[in-house]
């Protein structure tokens, strides 16, 4: 198998620390010599031929840890657990909610692990295992593998919650001409992350539920204090989705507002100059017999009229309150 394939592979030591294993040391492995982890890159061909037929695993185990699907899942079968988490898109140039894959098959004495893009929860119980602080069993794993899956959803959540703060003061300071996009984009962000993140839930509850030999109470517990994170991240997603419509409303009724005030504005100089057009109009057409045609003042004393006209017709929206 290809060095790029393997990932990581590591045998728990069980006080923290773990030792790095070669490609030619896991094929060595037995289950006697403790707890193995293998971290695999499952788009790499080398790794679908050897989880079809040297890994030992059941046939189901192997389609599911190689699958595209990504939905997650924690399933118990005999005496493993297949697990399937999804977490927020760190990477460099990514955006949040396109949300990388893990998928995990745990026993007592073995842990196989793919993905198909490079996840940095991973990357923390590598650095876990160097500062001696990491899982000593395959219990200990799986709550450090979820728990940092989560904990690394914080950052984004907290971003969504200033962005949200932003604009909401953009809105009330009428500072910005790009907030219609910016809502737009925030709440797209948020109704994808709820969506892929409310199956996770439904994953850490069954988890939590199931008869799996490999977690005792203690680890239930724990598990269960990470489903609560996550629940807060998922409930805090909902409150940034809601102050965005919100936001969105009134971003809505501000602009309907200025469009009738302008339209107020045109009608009141409509109904102020529709007499005067229609006077001058009416002496102003190609006919005999216009009043005052022959006397030279009467222009000014037309103009005057008008002038009287306007000012009763200003009195009068004042009096009505119009204006």
């Amino acid at each position: 198998m290809k060095s790029e394939a393997l990932i990581h592979a590591y045998l728990l030591k069980g006080d923290g620390h773990a030792q790095r294993m070669s490609w030619e040391d896991v094929l060595a492995w037995k289950p006697a010599d403790g707890v193995i982890w293998t971290h695999f890159l499952n788009t790499d061909p080398d790794v679908l031929h050897w989880m079809h037929n040297n890994s030992g695993l059941d046939p189901l185990v192997a389609d599911i840890l190689i699958s595209q699907d990504t939905r997650p899942r924690a399933t118990a079968l005999g005496e493993g657990l297949l697990l399937a988490l999804r977490g927020v898109n760190l990477n460099p140039g990514s955006d949040p909610e396109d949300m990388v894959s893990i998928r995990l098959w745990v026993n007592k004495q073995r842990i196989v692990s793919t993905v198909r893009r490079n996840l940095l929860s991973v990357g923390d119980i590598v650095q876990l295992f160097e500062q001696g602080k990491g899982p000593g069993s395959s219990a200990d794993f799986i709550v450090a593998i979820t728990s940092r899956i989560i904990m690394r959803m914080s950052a984004t959540v907290d971003d969504l919650e200033d962005r949200i703060g932003e604009l909401e003061d953009h809105v009330l300071a009428d500072t910005s001409n790009t907030l219609r996009n910016d809502l737009a984009n925030l709440r797209r962000t948020t109704i994808s992350l709820r969506r892929y993140l409310s199956p996770q839930k439904e994953a850490l509850s069954r988890l939590l539920i199931e008869q799996i030999d490999i977690l005792d109470d203690i680890h239930k517990l724990r598990l269960r204090e990470v489903s609560d994170g996550l629940l807060r991240h998922i409930e805090d997603i909902d409150e940034v989705r809601d102050r965005a419509a919100v936001t969105h409303e009134e971003l809505v009724s501000r602009a309907s507002e200025q469009l009738n005030k302008r339209m107020y504005v045109l009608s009141i100089v409509a109904a102020i100059f529709m007499p005067l057009g229609f006077f001058t109009g009416l002496l102003g057409i190609n006919v005999g017999g216009i009043p005052g045609s022959d006397y030279s003042g009467a222009f000014a004393i037309f103009v005057g009229i008008l002038i009287l006209l306007v000012t009763a017709q200003i009195t009068f929206f004042k009096w009505k309150k119009w204006f």
